[in-house]
């Protein structure tokens, strides 16, 4: 292939511009290997690079559909046609200062502080890994590892490119280093996807489909140790065997205080939940987030030296959560004693056995100590496998290809939203539509980095705004492509015709999806196979409604 270079970058003081692939600073050497390509750097002086950009020439046919990874969890991430505009998204936010987007609404999720969205039709870009698709044959770029730096792919049918850039912020490179690692895969869709994890050695999950409960989705941080035992007396009756009940967010006094729980909400600590939930015969999770801590909390008043700072030595605020929260630097010893302490105490005092890790992007939004975001990211997600050795972890908020091999399940979408219409102002934000889009389009993850959590179905009638209809193709969704089924409802209150859909959800086999076909008014034609029939399954993304 013409691949070609557009790179910016520093060396002693000064700014430079280059296209060539050896100059009196650096040389680039590229080789293939097996449809993998390496690129070199050789440094022959102290360089920093803020822009890298490889390239090159691309045809799109107007048939073709284009995928791109969202940045993490949450993020939209979905196929487009080549005219498309990237996806809905709030105009109002392109003309804000970048500065601002990590402190109002829950823009300091994504990657607008170091990436530009793209205003014109028919660009589109992602993280780690995206695809051409051309009927059921899909062409693979696939990052091998994110470890030197998070790689953003942009499909360019303006410009009839696809490139490849390298986000290395705050690192200076003075050892020769490999920048890219990229298979090359044209095959079946289910073929390639196998190809690029057997490539980097990711190994099975070691989990299988589950079903479960969480507290979240329906009493939010106002959870209380009655609430947790009346629906779990609720979730134990029913005639379906569940496999977890999990403890969200609202248990401990300040977000970041794990193990200072709040004692007017669970007056009898936070093993008695576990003691009741063995008891009835399910496994116990519990949600954290690891790295957060709010100015609440005690150990942001007592340990300031713990939190991330930006250049100028100042703490930055990493999202609007929870009024606002610090990030914890990963790379201190003091925090890592401390977490390992928490994990500790979680699994082997308290008792739990799994755990939910959220908000797990906030350690990389800053590069610090010379490392990338990728790096912080990739060393951030090693710590933590290494605090929960062999018990199971549910990723969410994370930056995907990290993760990869590192949780057991993990979120693919964004949060469950209430109703079925409500307005998203960032592509993270709180969205029924975006997860069900997300769920459906990261399908291929399912099986091979890990078991996918497509997030919860709800089916009470209390504090929904969405008709039962909806609410049953939500089920059906989560059913079909997840793997992990959980709900947020006291059971007990359900109709019979609502228990009936919960069990038709949780029982049901796995599907095999053949594809996924989403047109320009939303209409999405799902084939699959279930129980060896092939089946279809239509409905309008926007609407809701059966198609």
């Amino acid at each position: 292939m013409d691949y070609r270079f557009n790179i910016q970058y520093e060396t002693e003081k000064q700014s430079k511009y280059t296209t060539d692939t050896d100059n009196e600073d650096f040389t680039l050497e590229l080789r293939e290997e097996d449809g993998v390509l390496h690129l070199m750097l050789n440094p022959k002086r102290a360089v920093s690079f803020t822009t890298f950009q490889m390239y090159f020439p691309q045809q799109y046919d107007s048939t073709d559909k284009l995928f791109t990874n969202g940045y993490q969890s949450w993020t939209v991430t979905k196929e487009y046609s080549p005219d498309d505009k990237m996806d809905e998204f709030n105009p109002r936010i392109l003309g804000m200062q970048k500065k601002n987007f990590n402190v109002i609404g829950i823009f300091g999720s994504g990657d607008l502080l170091f990436h530009r969205y793209p205003e014109e039709n028919g660009v589109f870009y992602g993280y780690s890994y995206a695809y051409i698709r051309k009927g059921g044959r899909i062409t693979l770029f696939a990052s091998l590892t994110e470890r030197v730096g998070y790689t953003i792919i942009t499909f360019d049918t303006n410009e009839k490119i696809v490139s490849f850039e390298k986000d290395l912020e705050g690192v200076t490179f003075t050892e020769p280093v490999e920048l890219l690692t990229l298979a090359v895969i044209n095959d079946e869709y289910e073929s390639a996807f196998d190809k690029y994890f057997e490539l980097m050695n990711i190994p099975e999950p070691r989990v299988k489909r589950a079903s479960g409960y969480t507290t979240w989705y329906n009493y939010y941080t106002k959870v209380t140790e009655d609430i947790v035992y009346r629906d779990l007396e609720a979730i134990s009756k029913l005639e379906h065997k569940i496999d977890f009940f999990q403890v969200d967010d609202g248990y401990e006094r300040a977000v970041g205080d794990w193990l200072l729980y709040d004692k007017k909400k669970f007056p009898n600590g936070m093993k008695r939940p576990v003691d009741m939930i063995h008891k009835n015969g399910m496994q116990a999770g519990i949600w954290l987030a690891p790295f957060a801590v709010t100015p609440k909390s005690y150990i942001y008043k007592e340990h300031k030296d713990w939190i991330v700072c930006n250049d100028r030595g100042r703490r930055r605020i990493t999202s609007h959560n929870w009024g606002g929260f610090y990030t914890l630097d990963i790379y201190n010893e003091e925090v890592r004693e401390y977490l390992r302490k928490v994990f500790d105490t979680v699994f082997n005092e308290w008792g739990y056995d799994m755990v939910k890790l959220d908000f797990l992007y906030s350690c990389c939004l800053i590069p610090i100590h010379g490392k990338s975001r990728g790096e912080i990211m990739c060393d951030a997600m090693d710590f933590l496998r290494e605090c929960c050795g062999d018990k199971l972890i549910l990723g969410c908020g994370v930056p995907l290809a990290p993760a990869f091999g590192k949780v057991d399940y993990c979120r693919i979408g964004a949060d469950m939203g209430l109703c079925w219409e409500n307005k998203a102002y960032a592509r993270e934000d709180i969205s029924t539509q975006h997860t069900l889009t997300n769920t459906m389009f990261r399908r291929h993850l399912d099986g091979r980095a890990w078991l996918n959590d497509p997030d919860v179905f709800l089916l009470r009638d209390g504090n929904i705004q969405m008709p039962l209809e909806k609410r049953e193709i939500i089920a059906k969704i989560n059913s079909l492509f997840g793997n992990l089924l959980f709900v947020s409802d006291d059971v007990s209150t359900y109709t019979e015709r609502q228990m009936q859909i919960f069990l038709e959800t949780v029982e049901r086999s796995k599907a095999v999806i053949k594809s996924v076909d989403m047109d320009k008014s939303k209409n999405v034609l799902i084939k699959y196979t279930l129980d060896g029939r092939d089946e279809e399954y239509g409905f309008n993304i926007k609407s809701g409604n059966l198609v």
